[in-house]
């Protein structure tokens, strides 16, 4: 599949910011959680999921037309996913708003509480826009929901150790031992759902698509001289050594990386709002190659230019 930036930047910001918020709401459970620092953390929540909700407009043909995508949540993933989103936001909102008015502990945990269900949810239907895809196998599995939820976790843990680092020294070690441990939780993970895609084989062939059955089917041509809409959104485009390339340097960024960063100056701000960028970059990287790994049915047809 083609990669767009407009839904690598929207899956990827809206993930960290559902981390950060559910590391801010488990210290609010605990009691121990600064009321500047929540609010403080609560806008930047929620500015990365505004700025993932705007950056999915460019993904549109008709923006003006996207309040229609909520129409069909009774059986779309996207849909219910764009009715989530919104409602997650407000929901963050409103929680930094109490903090930031000292209301009474029972209205902000109430007010976490239903943030929390809703970024759960959100995680559900962002990852089940792709898993319910039967047809693509690379994505057809309980690893992307799983993957998309706990990549976001542990990039919003990390964003909550690089915030205290800065505002609340007494947190940012616990913080980055939790995102030490969230990252590499997710990163195994990742390679887990690696190492299933490599094991996939096609269940179509030339022959059953054409209904022919012969052993050996060449495709000569395409049928068309130049190319078209199936093979500009249906194949990333790019050679062999891109995708690996892009494979390596997102398992790399991801963990690792950030990962020794966590490690040997866990209370550090600018060392740590350093792990948070590369791991970002990494989870960018890694978003790339979720698009590109999958291997729409159609490049069957196509396989001269796929």
């Amino acid at each position: 599949m083609r990669p767009a930036w407009s839904v690598l930047f929207l899956t990827t910001l809206i993930g960290s910011g559902q981390g950060l918020f559910l590391a801010l709401f488990a210290l609010d459970l605990l009691g121990r959680v600064p009321s500047a620092f929540a609010a403080t953390g609560a806008a930047i929540a929620v500015g990365l999921l505004a700025a993932g909700l705007a950056s999915s407009f460019f993904h549109l043909g008709h923006p003006e037309r996207a309040w229609r995508s909520a129409a069909m949540w009774r059986t779309s993933w996207l849909s219910r996913e764009v009715i989530a989103l919104p409602a997650f936001m407000a929901a963050v909102f409103a929680w930094g708003v109490a903090h930031y008015a000292r209301f009474p502990p029972e209205v902000t945990l109430w007010l976490g509480a239903t943030g929390a269900l809703l970024a759960a949810a959100l995680f559900v239907c962002t990852g089940m826009v792709y898993a319910c895809l039967k047809f693509l196998q690379e994505w057809h599995t309980p690893l992307t929901v799983l993957n998309f939820s706990a990549l976001g976790c542990a990039s919003g843990l990390t964003a909550a150790a690089a915030l205290a680092a800065w505002l609340e020294p007494a947190l940012a070690r616990p913080y980055a031992a939790a995102a030490l441990l969230a990252g590499l939780i997710a990163y195994a993970m990742r390679l887990v759902a690696l190492a299933r895609n490599a094991r996939l084989r096609p269940k179509s062939t030339l022959a059953t698509a054409i209904g022919v059955k012969h052993p050996h089917i060449v495709q000569m041509t395409q049928g068309a001289m130049g190319g078209s809409f199936n093979t500009r959104e249906f194949f990333h485009g790019r050679p062999r050594e891109v995708v690996s390339a892009v494979r390596w340097s997102f398992l790399a960024l991801l963990f690792p990386l950030p990962g020794l960063l966590l490690l040997l100056w866990p209370a550090a701000g600018a060392a740590l709002t350093a792990a948070f960028l590369v791991q970002f970059a990494g989870l960018l990287a890694e978003r790339w190659y979720f698009f590109a790994e999958a291997n729409h049915p159609q490049n069957l047809y196509y396989r001269a230019i796929a």
